[in-house]
């Protein structure tokens, strides 16, 4: 018997419930809509199905979800902004049930996207899959950045530095950090039992970041386009988990 599988089994309902808010919301998401109604309508999802929002109140933090447009590339408030055409944004839910955590978040494109945006999409989602496929006992943290940004780099794109995916349980954010950037064969070695989110911040442009007045609004200093998706995982005797898949198979936009 593994010493973690009680724990895996949370985990699993906490991020089921993360992702199936996600799920939900991709019908919701689209021109017209205010990124207040998201939050509203993720809020209401998670208490309905017997959870709670862990961004709401967390150090001050006033809404449910994080909604980040175009140049933001994270922790973006839901406010009065409506989604217009040509928009991306990355929609970030947290369920806390029975006390565990599932963390995920997945990139929206709003009618006709360009390009660039559909390009700087794909790679983001592409990386963090490559990061999740190499996930093993044994496997160095820095593996895992390395994976993300030989990938991206590759493709004229940069990786933030300032953010980075956490270790995560009983408890919103704990160690290990997850740096989306470094060198194979450094850094801690992963072992049975660890859970972890992966979450990519790809820029078009350059990786410098800036935060708003608010205290939370990180965006890219350059006004470049930013993705992000992620994933929480969990590490198993012989490979990895996933918590947070899509039960309707959502991979990346345009979701069809």
């Amino acid at each position: 018997m593994n010493d973690y599988k009680e724990k895996f089994e949370k985990m699993k309902i906490a991020g089921s419930l993360a992702s199936k808010t996600l799920d939900m919301l991709t019908n919701e998401i689209k021109e017209g809509i205010s990124t207040n109604k998201i939050d509203k309508l993720g809020f209401e999802f998670i208490r309905d199905h017997g959870g709670y929002s862990a961004p709401l109140y967390y150090r001050g933090f006033e809404k449910s979800l994080c909604t980040s447009l175009n140049h933001v590339i994270c922790h973006g408030i839901p406010g009065e902004r409506i989604l217009e055409e040509g928009d991306i944004v990355n929609v970030d839910v947290t369920a806390i049930v029975d006390g565990y955590y599932g963390d995920t978040s997945r990139m929206y494109s709003i009618g006709k996207i360009s390009v660039k945006a559909q390009n700087l999409i794909d790679a983001t989602y592409e990386s963090l899959m490559k990061s999740i496929k190499i996930l093993k006992p044994g496997v160095k943290l820095g593996d895992i950045g390395n994976e993300i940004q030989t990938y991206v780099e590759a493709k004229g794109f940069s990786v933030v530095r300032d953010f980075c995916g956490h270790g995560i349980g009983d408890k919103f954010h704990e160690p290990p950090n997850i740096l989306h950037y470094g060198k194979k064969n450094t850094g801690a070695e992963l072992k049975p039992g660890m859970t972890f989110t992966i979450e990519p911040m790809i820029n078009s442009g350059k990786f410098e970041v800036k935060v708003l007045e608010d205290g939370w609004t990180a965006v890219s200093k350059d006004k470049s386009l930013s993705a992000q998706f992620e994933h929480t995982v969990g590490i198993k005797d012989n490979g990895y988990e996933i918590f947070t898949e899509s039960a309707k198979g959502y991979l990346k936009p345009p979701y069809n």
